[in-house]
């Protein structure tokens, strides 16, 4: 598939390619992948560069473009954008229970292990070989996109020119376990600066769990909705603006009514659209794996949560929103998570992952890297960002508090032009 359309100030091609499930097997299975190439208006015959986008996630397409702004705007500058749905997302082969439904558990497991972001970069040098054959490239990663960089780095560097990350150095090494540590007191510093912004939130939440609790009223999905679904709106104190989205919700979220108090149906719709695990299970599915080298997550999120019991519900103590975490009893709480339960079991038990990373190859790192770390991140834990920064051989960062998580969606142009100064040498970190 090839086909052009024109946004405000740009021109943007589809490109569709089919690449192997299992790289290692070139000539089995095949999976579709999907490329938007963007180029700014005047700019179509110019001979520019590429810049390869890695979204954040892991198991979200990449953003759908509207024009010539943000980060985008800056990238256009010089490059010719390409925005990779990785594997298992938006067009490419999506990853959802009805395209798995034909599937045993063992058979939905075993496919599901190859999407990762070790073949996600096997997927980006697959598909520079055909459009880019002879050049190396720049690339781009947000959150887990910042993942893919440091594996690009690891196994693929003769592909890569430059490379920037935004809000997403992973640990080299540590297990989920000990992301998880370090994440849970992370929301729990993000609950105390929410209550401290709306005083009263506290008791929108204490009144709202204790109606769950006694009526277990029904989401506009047709889910039930629970005391622990609601901890998930911890997930929003992360990102900017999204303290504000869960107060304005939770003002809503209670209706007085000739019959008593009911949830409203608003809050009943907005809810869901505010949680990601129905419309992106892979973000579920994999989440924990992202952290897994040779051995198991086990549902580190859900055993780790027992150090910190602040976060266990209890009518006699103020409920705390949880964050990024992914608990099993979400398979059986979401409705399109429910026919992935056994599969995302079975994963939670794998223990022979493939190595993401490699240290010795980092540490002789040729390729320029700027990065941007969020020093409020409540997704990335900063001191392991730090960590890794400092065993990957020229890598160059900026150190700010001015943004949430979502730095790069809020403010792109600004921190892109920051970051390519600060790569090629015009800009002290």
């Amino acid at each position: 598939m090839h086909s052009t359309q024109k946004l405000a100030g740009v021109i943007a091609h589809k490109h569709q390619f089919q690449v192997p499930l299992d790289h290692s097997q070139p000539n089995g299975a095949k999976i579709d992948l999907f490329v938007r190439e963007l180029v700014r208006c005047g700019k179509e015959n110019a001979d520019l560069p590429f810049l390869v986008y890695f979204q954040g996630g892991p198991g979200f397409a990449a953003q759908r473009p509207m024009g010539d702004s943000g980060w985008i705007k800056r990238a256009l500058d010089e490059y010719r954008v390409l925005l990779l749905d990785q594997r298992g997302t938006g067009l490419s082969s999506p990853i959802n229970y009805q395209s798995l439904a034909g599937l045993s558990p063992n058979e939905q497991a075993e496919y599901l292990s190859h999407f990762r972001a070790d073949n996600i970069v096997r997927d980006a040098e697959w598909v520079r070989g055909k459009l880019s054959p002879d050049t190396p490239w720049t690339i781009l990663g947000q959150s887990f996109g910042g993942f893919c960089v440091l594996n690009y780095l690891s196994f693929a560097p003769q592909g890569l020119k430059e490379a920037y990350i935004t809000g997403g150095i992973p640990p080299l090494s540590l297990n989920a376990d000990a992301v998880y540590r370090a994440t849970y007191k992370r929301v729990r510093q993000k609950n105390r600066d929410f209550h401290q912004r709306f005083p009263d939130a506290q008791a929108l939440l204490d009144k709202l769990a204790a109606h769950i609790t006694q009526h277990k009223p029904r989401l506009a999905s047709g889910e039930t909705l629970t005391v622990e679904m609601l901890q998930l709106l911890g997930i929003q104190l992360g990102m900017e603006g999204g303290p504000e989205a869960v107060y304005y919700l939770l003002e809503q979220a209670l209706l007085q009514t000739t019959q008593g108090t009911v949830l409203n149906p608003f809050f009943a719709v907005q809810f869901s659209q505010m949680l990601d695990y129905n419309s992106n299970p892979l973000f579920a599915v994999l989440h924990e794996a992202i952290y897994c080298q040779g051995q198991a997550s086990d549902w580190a999120a859900h055993r780790v949560r027992n150090d910190y019991p602040e976060f266990h519900y209890d009518a006699d103590k103020p409920l705390l929103l949880t964050g990024e975490m992914i608990y099993p009893w979400m398979f059986e709480q979401f409705a399109s998570l429910r026919p992935l339960r056994d599969a995302a079991h079975l994963l939670a038990a794998k223990q022979d992952w493939p190595a993401l990373y490699d240290e010795q190859q980092l540490g002789q790192n040729q390729v320029p890297v700027a990065a941007a770390i969020y020093s409020e991140d409540m997704f990335v834990e900063m001191e392991y960002s730090l960590a890794t920064a400092a065993k990957v051989k020229g890598l160059r960062y900026w150190l700010t508090s001015e943004y949430e998580h979502n730095g790069i969606r809020m403010d792109g142009e600004r921190v892109l032009d920051r970051l390519i100064a600060l790569n090629r040498g015009k800009l002290l970190r």
